[in-house]
């Protein structure tokens, strides 16, 4: 059984866990600690309980948005974006091919 340190929340935690799992973890530990940095601006540094409650139910918030398949709006901006594009450039597309001006 290997030990690791997970920092979180500006606190180490010193866990056991099966060998070779060290750096999953540490990844894991820190999206918590990202999410417990946001929380803290949110709730402060005051109920550090509170803040890491904060911190799981965002995590699970992301969880539940890309189980359910919830559009993510930087993508789905960009989607739209690409389809702007892409129309025209097939417009562009006909014009050459039928020697129409450009428009």
């Amino acid at each position: 059984m290997a030990q690791v340190r997970l920092n979180v929340g500006n606190r180490s935690y010193d866990l056991a866990c099966p060998d070779g799992q060290e750096p999953r973890l540490e990844m894991l530990a820190g999206m918590l600690d990202s999410k417990a940095r946001e929380a803290e601006q949110v709730v402060g540094s005051a109920n550090e309980a509170r803040q890491l409650l904060l911190a799981g139910l965002l995590l699970a918030d992301e969880l539940s948005d890309l189980r359910s398949g919830a559009p993510d709006p930087g993508k789905a901006a960009l989607a739209r974006t690409l389809d702007q594009f892409a129309a025209r450039i097939e417009s562009l597309a006909e014009r050459l091919e039928h020697g129409l001006p450009n428009a």
